[in-house]
């Protein structure tokens, strides 16, 4: 655990203070949710049934930015060679990236989508909603981008392919966590909530097996 919670105050470090991968996911989160309601127009009641698919498709572009250097950068500097000889695990190691890249990436967006909300004229009944479809699934962002930068590793200009690899796995966090928001507003029952939560469960528990037979692939 001491390993592990090294690695991840490592990575952290790295994520906040290294070209300011963070703050950039969410000035391009911002950015993007805020281009919306200038090309729809400013029929509130059509901005409030659009603004969870919206945030959660900026969410997932967002989340993309900094996903092609979770791997690269310690691949350039030989510390993945590293981590790959010392006693910590790779599933280890890759479960650490992948809450690093979550709690500075994910749970930022996380916190920002409310405000973003006031733009779309959310109902009241919905942002609970959109939280939580956010805290819930944004994990799963990270796990599957950690997979698919694995995978990329050494590939040339796999950061060009990384969206291609990435994408169709979140697909399904997209249409259940707007699915969510959408299920708030119309006073349904909130079940693809639950859903969210059972795919991005099942996402976050197996990824890390995925990344570390990637890496080792790639380390050959």
């Amino acid at each position: 655990m001491n390993a592990f919670m090294a690695l991840l105050a490592r990575d952290l470090r790295l994520a906040t203070r290294g070209g300011g991968s963070a703050l950039l996911a969410l000035a391009f989160f911002a950015s993007v949710a805020s281009l919306v309601p200038l090309g729809v127009g400013a029929d509130l009641k059509l901005l409030g049934r659009i603004a969870g698919g919206v945030l959660w498709v900026a969410a997932v572009l967002a989340s993309l930015l900094s996903l092609d250097r979770l791997f690269q950068a310690d691949l350039e500097d030989g510390s993945l060679d590293l981590i790959a000889l010392s006693p910590v695990s790779l599933e280890m190691a890759a479960a650490a990236k992948i809450a690093a890249h979550w709690l500075t990436t994910g749970l930022a967006l996380t916190l920002v989508a409310p405000l973003l909300g006031l733009m779309f004229n959310i109902p009241e009944s919905a942002y609970g909603a959109l939280v939580a479809s956010l805290l819930i699934g944004t994990p799963a962002l990270s796990a599957a981008g950690a997979i698919g930068a694995a995978l990329t590793l050494s590939v040339r200009r796999g950061g060009l392919i990384l969206p291609l690899i990435v994408l169709p796995l979140v697909s399904p966090v997209v249409i259940f966590g707007a699915g969510a928001v959408i299920a708030a507003i119309d006073g349904m029952a909130n079940g693809a909530l639950w859903l969210l939560a059972a795919f991005s469960l099942g996402f976050v528990l197996l990824a890390p097996f995925a990344v570390a037979a990637a890496v080792r692939l790639n380390l050959q």
